[in-house]
């Protein structure tokens, strides 16, 4: 028995060397786990329409310096994402965003990059954000340029131009059901001058944002429209007066001719009659007559003989401009607009 034992060994240890030589060596690496990181979410006071929103990431009390936020909204019980932004050197990233009336509840989620673990903030809920906030409209990129913000300095008989912006809120976007369409118009242009759009009508549709660059605020991509406002200078030379039609009557004739009729009806009539009502009639009929013979001092004489005035030039001046943008659902219309200075020199 001790013999086979030992036999039995012999050949367990060699058939261990042999699958050991045969085998290759396996290497078991444990995996490590992402560390874990906290977002803080701060809302800034409301303005208007406007939610300014500042996020910070930190992973053990260090700032997280890589990666991207998202903003979201849970809006009247509905998902939307409102924007992403990426942080800074400093482990943060602040950025404003447009709410629609409603109720809201914002987060802000860190995506997972690299070592560090996804993590959402606390919700913030802005309070009372106003009725009027679909859209809002803005002004940019002034042709020629001007050292003042919003200012478009021109010219008498020159011509400017800008970019019209209309941002809707991704919000109020998402609970379109058709098609908006935002009509552009301005007032408070001096005398001689005018404005256009192109295009006059700006579509918004609840997929307007879908296309803004993956990372980019949807305020960054929204339709736009380019507005051209023309001054006029002065003309410099009179428009020739329209020849009269060479079937017409000479009016200066008729001149001359008129007071004699009359003058000679009124005598008629006055010898019929005792003297004293013969010279009131005289009186009254030299007194119409030389209304009548007067042409020569009537407007249309005028423009007849010496043709129209000249041009005058637009005013200068400062003026404040506005630029509105309107919708319609078919019951209530919807008004939003912003100012920009014209000075014309």
């Amino acid at each position: 028995m001790r013999g086979i034992n030992c036999r039995g060994s012999r050949l367990v240890l060699i058939a261990g060397l042999v699958i050991a030589l045969a085998v290759p060596a396996l290497t078991v690496v444990a995996a490590h786990a992402q560390t874990s990181t906290t977002t803080t979410l701060t809302a800034g006071t409301l303005s208007g329409c406007v939610q300014p929103l500042t996020v910070t990431v930190t992973a053990a009390g260090q700032p997280v310096t890589s990666g991207a936020v998202t903003i979201n909204d849970q809006f009247n019980g509905k998902a939307v994402p409102l924007a992403s932004v990426a942080l800074s050197s400093s482990g943060s990233a602040s950025l404003s965003v447009d709410l629609a009336a409603g109720n809201h509840s914002i987060t802000a989620t860190f995506v997972a990059s690299g070592s560090y673990a996804t993590s959402t903030s606390s919700a913030v809920t802005p309070p009372n954000v106003p009725t009027e906030c679909e859209f809002s409209v803005g002004v940019s990129s002034f042709t020629p340029s001007s050292s003042a913000a919003n200012t478009l300095t021109l010219t008498a008989g020159q011509t400017g131009s800008f970019t019209i912006t209309v941002a809707p809120s991704v919000d109020y976007t998402s609970t379109l059901t058709a098609p908006m369409f935002v009509t552009l118009s301005c007032s408070g242009l001096p005398d001689g001058a005018t404005c256009s759009s192109t295009p006059e009508n700006l579509e918004i549709l609840s997929t307007t944002l879908d296309s803004c660059p993956s990372g980019s605020l949807p305020s960054t991509c929204p339709p736009t429209s380019t507005m051209v406002i023309q001054t006029y200078a002065a003309s410099t030379a009179k428009a020739a007066p329209p020849a009269p039609p060479g079937n017409r009557s000479n009016p200066i004739a008729w001149a001359f001719l008129l007071p004699g009729v009359f003058g000679l009806g009124g005598l008629a009539f006055g010898a019929r009659r005792r003297a004293w009502l013969s010279r009131l009639s005289l009186v009254a009929l030299v007194g119409l007559v030389t209304v009548l013979g007067a042409t020569a001092c009537n407007p249309r004489y005028y423009y007849l003989n010496h043709g129209p005035p000249t041009n005058p030039a637009t005013p200068a001046g400062t003026y404040n401009i506005t630029v509105s943008g309107q919708s319609s659902n078919g019951v209530n219309a919807i008004t939003h607009s912003t100012t920009f200075v014209l000075v014309v020199n």
